[in-house]
């Protein structure tokens, strides 16, 4: 059967498994051997080729979700990012990046790419105007992400992506925050898909990776450059992600269900100043999350009444953790100017509107009433202080 017609939970459990022909086991064995026979063999496998068993199946499995010809892992998020950046760019060449996005995609920006002669455009804000004014005669690749991290603003993916082919420029996005399960941007046209699959991909907290998906003439762009700078994946590490893949779309479906929920009831709080949703009617980009997005994700933010200490109330949360990353099936919650976006200046964070106090909520999977709660009893024990 056509990977393209099969649901996506049957992708999850089945696409990208190795079957185990020796001994018929249920699950993909793992070929943790980092040295393979060269003689007599069609394709010759070495870890850092990302080609060994593990990693060529788990691919496939990325790429059928991504709805792209092809996919590659990486070692973490922003050695895909950094990958794929160094594959489409050389020196002399300029990126039109958007200016709401992950502050470490930011950084490698401005720290690296002054080294390397690219030229770099952040632009004045998200709309397509912003980026078709941003680009110059030797612009190569437009990069975006939406929902961005991490106020939740929301780009026109097939905007942009018509703009880029009509200059023969080259498109990119993260995708992390919406995860392949609540967005597809290769169906709107852009050719390369990252993902920090650190985060939904993994899902429990406890795997640090990252992938791309794109046409089978992009990836090898990438490859060719990325079997220089060796950021592969060990197999152990890919094998207990296509496990944690299994169940991605169970996990993110119902993660957005509750974030969404949970949305509504913060903005209807008394001590909630502010909530970043693109699945509420507030959100100034609702209509456009609603036409490109199969579900609103289970990220949000917030921001509390000024009087309430954003670090004082996490720390007397119970149940939700104060914790650096997002995704897991646990609740998280985190400062983005004290953790993500910590390399970027004050300055910088303030253009941003990425206020000291502002909090970014990563929904689990637990009952929302016990969320509700748990936020509650938070903000009575600072209140009460």
């Amino acid at each position: 059967m056509s990977k393209k017609k099969l649901g996506l939970n049957t992708i999850c459990a089945h696409v990208g498994e190795i079957k185990d022909e020796q001994f018929k086991g249920a699950v993909s064995p793992i070929y943790l051997s980092s040295s393979y026979e060269f003689l007599d063999v069609d394709v010759k496998r070495y870890p850092r080729y990302f080609n060994t068993p593990n990693q060529e199946f788990l691919s496939k499995k990325i790429a059928a979700l991504e709805h792209t010809d092809s996919a590659m892992i990486f070692g973490s998020g922003m050695a895909a990012i950094s990958h794929l950046f160094l594959a489409f760019l050389k020196a002399g060449d300029h990126i039109v990046v958007q200016n709401t996005l992950y502050g470490g995609t930011s950084n490698f920006i401005r720290e690296e790419f002054p080294k390397l002669n690219i030229e770099f455009t952040f632009t004045n804000g998200y709309d397509v105007k912003d980026f078709e004014a941003a680009i110059q005669p030797n612009t190569k690749l437009i990069h975006i992400e939406t929902p961005s991290n991490p106020l939740l603003t929301i780009t026109d993916i097939k905007a942009v992506a018509e703009l880029a082919k009509s200059k023969q420029i080259v498109s990119s996005i993260d995708n992390t925050f919406a995860s392949s399960v609540n967005q597809t941007p290769a169906d709107f046209g852009i050719d390369i898909i990252m993902h920090s699959a650190t985060k939904y991909f993994g899902g429990h907290s406890d795997i640090c990776a990252g992938a791309l998906a794109a046409s089978s003439e992009h990836i090898e762009r990438i490859w060719n450059v990325s079997k220089n700078l060796g950021g592969s994946l060990s197999d152990l590490t890919v094998w207990m992600l296509e496990r944690s893949m299994k169940t991605l779309g169970l996990r993110v479906k119902t993660q957005t269900k509750g974030a969404k929920k949970m949305a509504k009831w913060l903005e209807n709080h008394d001590a909630i100043k502010k909530v970043y949703y693109p699945g509420l009617k507030s959100h100034p980009q609702y209509a456009l999350a609603k036409s490109q997005m199969k579900g609103f994700g289970a990220m949000l933010s917030f921001e509390l009444k000024d009087a309430i200490d954003s670090v004082q109330f996490q720390k007397a949360l119970k149940l939700i953790k104060p914790s650096m990353s997002l995704a897991g099936v646990e609740s998280t919650m985190l400062n983005p100017a004290q953790t993500s976006h910590a390399l970027l200046t004050q300055e910088q964070r303030d253009t941003l509107g990425i206020s000291d106090g502002l909090i970014r909520f990563s929904v689990g999977i637990e009952e929302i009433k016990d969320l509700k709660a748990d936020i509650n009893q938070a903000i009575k024990v600072i209140t009460n202080l």
